[in-house]
């Protein structure tokens, strides 16, 4: 056997699904293993709603990882769907790395998480983020709290900000996925089309631009995104939806200022994306109580039949 028939066969690939309540850091660890933003961020929990995949291509290895909605409790259609995503996913990966916030200890969240992985004979890592934010002495109790809860494979702890011991919990997730093909070409990040990432980009900016009241009631959909002719200038043309005229008026906010603001943060974003520039039209439009019509949340681009 040569050198290259061994490194083939030496390759390894898997498919890793990132799971955990809301906002324990799912997003910024997937966009710090990626090296460039492509999961939105927001201190609002349950920001994730479908699931994105993150594609890392190393020397030896292939990591897709799927960042999936917090686990909680559904209270419309589209929290059914966003739940029925996240388990979807403990069927189909390689590996599990339930994600938990240091900061917040074992709770009815984890509870409720770790029932779900009962019947799941897939490994599964604890990964314990936001250490930055512990004191070093309060970690080993909380280490083997969850021990005594679940016989993990592995508990790494992490700072997804920080980027603490991020390099090692990949190195360790390699031991535990198969050998396997290239999937993806080595310069794709991830399987989701510019359009999806542009319309999260959008919602993003409005979900740290607004009140409480907008951040769960919100969608965007991307109506056109096409290279203007002749310039270097893609047009992107997205409708911002709401489910009251109330927060219609707080989107557009006074003299148009808060659409205004959420274009600007969004195509400095986008623009970044996409590498070039960019003009950018928001619209705002009420659709009452879409996220229990599931015929527009399939226009809205959650679809079951994709997961």
């Amino acid at each position: 056997m040569n050198r290259e028939d061994a490194n083939k066969q030496s390759h390894k690939s898997g498919f890793i699904s990132i799971i955990g309540r809301p906002n324990v850091g799912k997003s910024t660890f997937l966009n710090r293993v990626i090296g460039q933003k492509i999961a939105i961020m927001s201190d609002k929990p349950q920001t994730t709603r479908n699931k994105v995949q993150g594609v890392l291509t190393t020397d030896d290895a292939q990591l897709v990882f799927i960042d999936t909605p917090g686990i909680h409790k559904p209270k419309h259609k589209l929290g059914d769907f966003m739940m029925k995503v996240a388990q979807n996913t403990l069927k189909e990966v390689d590996l599990i790395l339930f994600m938990v916030n240091a900061e917040e200890g074992y709770g009815r969240g984890e509870e409720f998480i770790l029932e779900k992985f009962q019947t799941v004979k897939t490994p599964i890592f604890l990964v314990i983020n936001k250490i930055d934010q512990l004191h070093p002495d309060k970690l080993l109790p909380l280490i083997d709290s969850y021990k005594e809860k679940y016989d993990f494979a592995e508990v790494i702890p992490i700072s997804a900000l920080e980027g603490n011991n991020v390099e090692n919990l990949l190195e360790t997730i390699k031991k535990y996925i198969p050998e396997g093909p290239q999937y993806y070409p080595a310069d794709q990040v991830t399987d989701h089309p510019e359009r999806f990432i542009v319309s999260e980009l959008i919602r993003e900016k409005a979900l740290h631009l607004t009140r409480e009241e907008i951040p769960h009631s919100l969608a965007v959909v991307i109506e056109k995104m096409e290279r203007l002719e002749d310039k270097d200038v893609i047009h992107v043309m997205a409708t911002v939806i709401v489910e009251r005229d109330s927060q219609k008026g707080i989107i557009i906010g006074k003299q148009g200022g808060m659409l205004k603001e959420i274009g600007k943060r969004a195509r400095i974003d986008i623009e970044n994306l996409l590498g070039s520039k960019v003009f950018l039209e928001l619209w705002v439009k009420v659709q009452k109580d879409w996220r229990n019509k599931m015929t527009q949340l399939r226009d809205f681009g959650f679809r079951e039949d994709e997961y």
